[in-house]
């Protein structure tokens, strides 16, 4: 295999998006001290729209429309995402080449106050952009009040920081990513608070076709996470994961055996559908749209009708 001479890497312009960037144009470094790897910076429709909530102005794809366009119009040759963002039905002539290893996967509890929610007083205010963690956190503490949260993580940090919440839920894993994990109050647990398709994880895309690519990255895949997030996006996939459904899920991998747990909620967190299942690792579609199956027979179909 011949090593590339090239790879240009797309990606957005928040920190962490760049942050992530640079640690796969590291690693292709290190693997092609030769190659000559860039990064195009890009402002995504998600980074421009920040007063309002992305249930409502079209989920996911927002971040990863731009970079795709750069994908096939041959400016780059591969896009790197938090696998979280990536909207579970792939336009036609993409695909997804590699996981990075996944980072901490927990949501956590940021808080100049408290070290807790449950030491938050009746009536505090809890910033989040995430209709998952909304529901979680008004089944748990109904005393709380949940406001929505948009922005880099900065700028959700200064709106913190200004006293406009008494906490924030954020993911863990872009905290430590980018040197903050100082500032985490508490991680919360996977029972607490359980976590989006993919999250912790990075995804790289490309061109459907691009094999030359699939090889180059191939030293950076790490196949249990791939597996772990294969089986949590196909059950998105199966129950028409978006932004407007509270949904959660979160696989592990030991040996051969995956074990995947999901939810299905309604946004006010009056109804929660929990699942659990185990499978192969072999197959982690296979599990994801068991699981699925089996939310729907529990009830998760109605809550899913009741939102489209």
């Amino acid at each position: 295999m011949s090593a590339p001479k090239k790879i240009v890497i797309a990606s957005r312009e928040s920190r962490l998006a760049l942050w992530q960037s640079e640690h796969v144009r590291s690693a292709l470094k290190g693997l092609y001290p030769e190659c000559d790897v860039q990064i195009l910076g890009m402002t995504t429709k998600g980074d421009q729209i920040l007063d309002v909530s992305l249930s409502k102005i079209g989920g996911k794809g927002l971040f990863v429309k731009e970079l795709e366009a750069a994908l096939a119009d041959g400016r780059a040759d591969i896009a790197v995402h938090s696998a979280k963002d990536v909207p579970m039905d792939l336009p036609a002539g993409f695909m997804l080449a590699a996981f990075g290893t996944r980072e901490d996967p927990r949501d956590c509890l940021i808080s100049n106050t408290y070290d807790s929610l449950a030491a938050l007083p009746a009536g505090s205010v809890v910033g989040t952009s995430s209709l998952r963690r909304e529901a979680q956190l008004r089944e748990r503490y109904p005393q709380l009040k949940v406001a929505p949260l948009r922005g880099n993580l900065d700028t959700r940090l200064g709106k913190l920081d200004r006293g406009e919440y008494q906490a924030i839920i954020l993911a863990a894993a872009g905290m430590k990513r980018l040197g903050m994990a100082g500032r985490i109050r508490a991680l919360l647990s996977v029972e607490d608070s359980l976590p989006a398709p993919g999250q912790g994880a990075l995804a790289i895309e490309c061109r459907e076709g691009r094999e030359d690519i699939v090889r180059w990255l191939a030293p950076l895949h790490d196949a249990a996470t791939a597996a772990c997030v294969r089986a949590e996006r196909a059950l998105s996939r199966a129950l028409s994961g978006s932004c407007q459904l509270p949904l959660a899920a979160h696989a592990t991998c030991e040996g051969a055996t995956l074990s995947l747990h999901s939810l299905v909620a309604q946004p006010d967190g009056q109804r929660v559908i929990r699942a659990a299942q185990s499978g192969t690792r072999e197959a982690p579609e296979a599990l994801g749209d068991a699981l699925a199956a089996k939310l729907r027979s529990m009830g998760a179909g109605e809550i899913i009708a009741a939102l489209s």
